[in-house]
């Protein structure tokens, strides 16, 4: 008995360390389209946060949330399916005119280099907020489930989980 729970502290330990539980702000780096000879303002960042739930046997979870009032008006969902969501909103008059594309370029406070799955796109006076599983696998090699794709007082909110 005291070996059965010495092994299950000490993969509870190892699952911790592997998966920990963290609130990141996610930096996505704004990059505008090279077409046009006089660049629109666009904002040069997008910060979005995610945090990982404490870690459960068989799997996880990650809640997101984007605070994005001084970039837009109020967000909805405009397309959806078991992969990805989009949401979108018209842009601030300041940045109405912007033509963007934009990708997480930072995890917390480092580099980030794995494949963005939250991506955003600028055109035509609206703001798009992509949630985008697609190519994303866990540990099981499985693709992550999106659990939550709505809209709070204006800003968008997801929740997305995978196994281990």
């Amino acid at each position: 008995m005291l070996k059965k729970a010495v092994f299950v502290i000490s993969l509870a330990i190892a699952q911790a360390a592997i998966f920990p539980s963290y609130a990141d702000m996610l930096t996505l780096k704004v990059r505008p389209v090279n077409s046009v000879a006089i660049q629109p303002a666009c904002p040069a960042e997008i910060i979005l946060n995610e945090k990982s739930r404490p870690y459960y046997e068989g799997g996880y979870t990650t809640d997101g949330s984007a605070k994005l009032d001084w970039l837009a008006g109020k967000f909805k969902v405009v397309a959806s399916d078991e992969f990805s969501v989009t949401w979108s909103a018209k842009l601030q008059r300041k940045y109405q005119n912007c033509r963007a594309t934009a990708g997480i370029a930072i995890a917390g406070d480092e580099a980030f280099k794995g494949h963005s799955y939250l991506r955003m796109r600028f055109s035509k006076g609206n703001v798009y907020l992509i949630l985008d599983m697609t190519g994303m696998y866990d540990a099981n090699r499985f693709t992550p489930v999106i659990l939550k794709k709505e809209v709070k007082d204006g800003d968008p909110i997801w929740t997305w989980a995978g196994t281990d």
